[in-house]
């Protein structure tokens, strides 16, 4: 297992039994022109980690989190922390941040609870091909 301590570059924690986490991902790593994000599902053992770093259950599959720098994004903060550094237009969203975190992460929280019943779920966790296997952490 990677300590969570010593990764540098910011890593992308994900359900990786969720259509939404996992396309999400994908849409990530295409217009991360840099290559500078890392992938790990919540489900791996460094997701457990990151989760009980957090003070979060180790089995509560239902956020989006952003490690980088030592500090712990969640929900929509750390999806508009993402955007942020993001190539081309994508920076944009990141505006919205303005917007109160109870408000954005109110509306994250319904998508959040109906990404199964809406984008659907996978039977085992998504796993990248060999191209993209150097990004993620803990396969």
């Amino acid at each position: 297992m990677v300590d969570v301590i010593e990764i540098k570059d910011p890593v992308v924690l994900f359900d990786g039994l969720c259509n939404l986490c996992v396309g999400s991902v994908q849409f990530i790593i295409k217009r991360d022109s840099h290559k500078k994000f890392r992938f790990a599902s919540l489900q791996s053992s460094f997701g457990k980690a990151v989760l009980k770093k957090a003070g979060a259950s180790e089995d509560n599959f239902n956020s989006f989190i952003l490690l980088e720098d030592g500090k712990i994004s969640t929900r929509s903060t750390a999806a508009l922390r993402v955007c942020k550094q993001l190539s081309g237009g994508w920076k944009l969203p990141y505006a919205l941040i303005i917007i109160p975190a109870f408000i954005r992460n109110y509306i994250y929280a319904i998508i959040a609870n109906n990404r199964y019943k809406w984008f659907g779920k996978k039977e085992e966790c998504w796993l990248p091909d060999e191209k993209l296997k150097s990004l993620f952490l803990d396969q």
